[in-house]
């Protein structure tokens, strides 16, 4: 997989364990916090990320990061299905998160770039960001990595005083031996 160079460090990408849990809900409640990169009000409990976590491996879905020193997460970065229906299982929806600490030095675009990887090496089809539209640095790494922009949501949520705008941006992977589970697939 990519990895950046960060001053005289090269920093590669790992596939997060569960010691990175506690650094992963740091990063996530910063973000809930202090953003509107998720809609969400409240910080995620120790509970919940053990959940999550869980939920992640048991579907085999990747969490992959970056540490900047040994132990020290970075950025992750992951993700999930686009909608639970059959059809939809060669769709995914992506996030990448850098901690505030870290950024600007390349480790969201190369975790978005080892996601797409990641994804091409499993035959997904297609991935997608749902990015908050005021979120100029991620919208613009997506752009920068081939993303298109295929639509907006207007006032798709309500946080800070505010109703946010949501966009969505995909990517089209190139083609592979995608092994349909249902006759119907052409």
């Amino acid at each position: 997989m990519a990895e950046p160079e960060t001053g005289r460090q090269r920093h590669a990408v790992i596939h997060c364990g569960p010691e990175h849990l506690e650094a992963i809900r740091g990063i996530y409640n910063h973000e809930i916090l202090h953003t509107t990169a998720l809609y969400e009000y409240e910080p995620r409990s120790a509970e919940t990320m053990a959940t999550w976590w869980a939920a992640k491996q048991a579907a085999g879905l990747p969490v992959l990061g970056i540490e900047a020193g040994p132990g020290v997460l970075a950025a992750f970065a992951t993700w999930g299905p686009f909608r639970v229906f059959p059809a939809y299982q060669y769709s995914v929806e992506h996030s990448v998160y850098v901690d505030a600490q870290f950024r600007r030095h390349g480790f969201g675009r190369t975790l978005l770039t080892a996601l797409v990887e990641e994804a091409t090496a499993r035959n997904l089809h297609m991935m997608v960001g749902v990015i908050d539209a005021t979120n100029t640095a991620s919208i613009g790494l997506h752009r920068q990595r081939g993303f298109a922009h295929c639509g907006t949501v207007r006032e798709a949520g309500f946080k800070f005083g505010r109703w946010l705008d949501v966009e969505f941006w995909q990517l089209l992977l190139p083609p592979g031996a995608v092994q349909a589970s249902d006759s119907r697939a052409g």
